[in-house]
């Protein structure tokens, strides 16, 4: 590679990290540029329209009872995307190739096909839901004008907690993530915080929804870096 293209490989690495809103994720933890922190809970969905009457009703005043709960804000994401089936493909003809009962190979050769035909039709989307609980250890009145002008010249340098502070940051950011976990069991919904590993998964598809079809993710634990 030549000294030229390595220049413009390191600028557009600049560029990228510059704009990305994430600073670093620590202890299942997003640290923010601008020193907040964020955590990601996953939650599962239920069929609303299929309840009876009562309840729906049930679920709503859980809903509207969380909600009350909770004196800090939310985010409520919803992530759609088209859902790979290749890799379950894969293993349904891995299955018709070592079935020995002819009927069953034939029923499964005949499901391959229907699910085959189902995909070409349309696309199938599969719908993640998310809840963003965050902490802000600075408010904006704490701010001076110094502190401020940092925040735009160094952001990089704004965030780097130390330790001792973190952990306080991250005690208070607990106890919100609690609070959201039990408002959502309450409403009959599962739901499970992200760890680190995960939220480095969730962003490097959301971020690489192309690439990350074709190249997974390692693990952290098999991360080395070069010396």
């Amino acid at each position: 590679m030549s000294k030229n293209n390595k220049l413009v490989k390191n600028k557009i690495k600049v560029s990228t990290q510059k704009y990305l809103d994430i600073a670093e994720v620590k202890d299942d933890i997003m640290v923010m540029h601008d020193g907040t922190l964020r955590v990601v809970i996953m939650v599962s969905s239920i069929n609303f329209a299929l309840k009876s009457e009562d309840e729906q009703n049930a679920t709503i005043s859980a809903y509207v009872s969380f909600l009350n709960n909770i004196n800090f804000p939310i985010q409520i994401v919803v992530q759609s995307r088209e859902m790979n089936i290749d890799e379950y493909l894969v293993r349904l003809k891995q299955k018709e190739k070592e079935q020995t009962n002819e009927l069953l190979k034939i029923q499964t050769q005949e499901y391959i096909q229907y699910i085959t035909e189902l995909v070409s039709i349309g696309k199938i989307m599969n719908k993640k839901f998310f809840i963003v609980v965050p902490y802000n250890p600075l408010t904006d009145k704490h701010k001076n004008f110094f502190k401020s002008m940092l925040d735009v010249l160094k952001p990089i340098e704004y965030v780097k907690i130390k330790e001792k502070r973190f952990k306080q940051n991250k005690a208070e950011l607990d106890r919100r993530v609690e609070n959201v976990l039990n408002g959502l069991s309450s409403i009959g919904l599962n739901a499970i915080q992200l760890d680190t590993q995960s939220l480095i998964e969730l962003y490097y598809n959301t971020y690489n929804p192309t690439t990350s079809k074709n190249e997974k993710m390692v693990e952290i634990k098999d991360i080395r870096v070069a010396e």
